[in-house]
């Protein structure tokens, strides 16, 4: 498809979002939190922004980035019978559902997921893959190896990183921890932790960021995913990586506890988690739907605390996390869909295209990869929306086109 672009092309009538750009005076002509114009490309790349020739109606973005999904879990609700509660019942119910976890069955849904991710405009996708079996907390999921295959069949410049989801309490056994290391490390994929309130947390966080270090991988947590007193383990995280100087990406999801903390703490944890060049991904459609339960209609936000990280340097990013799963029955493998969303749940004001690096830039960097910028980026890397702003493609289930192939239709 690349052979069929000529070496120059131009696109008429574009919007490119300025969060997007790394160079903000990429062209002249400003059109709301975008630049308008004619989109020129050269040798497969994007080359300037040239005054529009015609009124501009669609929308230039790089590829979206999914930083946190449960692949190995979608799409398993409509088995469940009368599931509901906050995180315990859920753990309960998905750890039932694993009965029904045959090789054909998690090969269909995970595919089905992935195929979800795909066809909403994803280039980077990082799955989580519960770590162990029903009889063995230290053996390797039969979902790990499907997953790899999954991502081995990808077509070309799509990335699935898997990050193995084990409990950091087990991540103190030097027996449990060397075996999942090794796996982990053979995959060149993620090391991952599920913090709680697990008693001897902080041993096995300072544990998982050696193993880290010693094996080279980057790692993920899944931390303080509530809103009960007492859930420290993102300040935990943030003292362990200052501590061991730890060089590799690290990524905390959830962060919901930080909603407990008066605005000095806040600062305090934000300005440690910037130190240590920390991202934390909120997770708006789950925590949403697990979080602040009480007999009554909820009265607190199971969302961390976006802005006020923000704020501090923090590098903040979006994710679906589960989808139609029993920890969340509905949820949608659409990084747009999200970011509507955590607007709603965050109160993110206009303009929205100043929030697009959550599941674009800011969510690769989180991934460990080079932010992808629309000026010189290969139109591989690109897509399009046939739309007039970025408030338009928010919500409406917008579906992205290549920018390759609506360069062939300019010819």
């Amino acid at each position: 498809m690349r052979d069929a672009v000529p070496s120059i092309a131009r696109l008429p009538g574009v919007l490119v979002p300025i969060s997007l750009l790394a160079d903000k005076k990429f062209g002249e002509q400003r059109q709301g939190d975008c630049l308008a114009g004619d989109l020129i490309i050269r040798e497969g790349r994007v080359a300037g922004l040239e005054p529009a020739s015609a009124s501009p109606t669609c929308l230039v973005l790089p590829k979206f980035s999914e930083p946190h999904v449960h692949l190995d879990k979608c799409h398993t609700i409509d088995r469940m019978d009368g599931v509901g509660g906050g995180l315990a019942e859920a753990i309960e119910a998905q750890a039932l559902d694993r009965e029904n976890w045959t090789e054909a069955d998690i090969r269909a849904r995970a595919g089905r997921g992935l195929q979800e991710l795909l066809n909403a405009g994803c280039a980077a996708i990082r799955t989580h893959v519960d770590w162990g079996t029903p009889t063995d907390p230290a053996a390797t999921p039969l979902a790990w190896g499907i997953i790899g295959e999954l991502a081995e069949d990808l077509p070309d410049g799509i990335v699935m990183q898997r990050a193995a989801l084990t409990d950091v309490a087990r991540m103190t056994e030097d027996v449990y921890a060397a075996l999942c290391a090794r796996q982990v490390s053979q995959a060149n994929a993620v090391l991952g932790a599920f913090v709680l309130d697990q008693p001897n947390r902080r041993e096995g966080i300072l544990n998982t960021f050696r193993i880290a270090e010693k094996i080279g991988v980057a790692l993920d947590f899944h931390v303080d995913e509530g809103l009960e007193p007492g859930l420290d383990g993102l300040e935990m995280i943030a003292d362990a990586a200052l501590e061991t100087g730890f060089q590799g990406p690290v990524l905390c999801g959830h962060a919901c506890s930080l909603m407990n903390f008066e605005a000095p703490d806040v600062q305090r944890i934000a300005d440690k988690l910037a130190r240590a060049e920390i991202s934390v991904a909120a997770l708006p459609a789950t925590n949403l739907y697990l979080q602040g339960r009480s007999d009554g209609t909820p009265d607190r936000r199971g969302i961390t605390r976006i802005r006020e990280l923000q704020d501090a340097g923090v590098n903040i990013v979006l994710g679906a996390d589960n989808v139609r799963d029993a920890f969340c029955p509905l949820g949608s493998h659409d990084p747009l869909a999200t970011l509507s969303l955590a607007a709603l749940a965050a109160h993110l004001d206009p303009p929205f295209g100043s929030h697009l690096p959550m599941i674009t830039t800011s969510a690769r960097r989180a991934l460990g990869l080079a932010p992808v910028t629309v000026d010189g980026a290969a139109i591989g890397d690109l897509q399009l929306f046939d739309a007039p702003s970025v408030t338009a493609i928010l919500g409406n289930g917008s579906s992205p086109r290549p920018l390759a192939v609506a360069l062939q239709g300019e010819q």
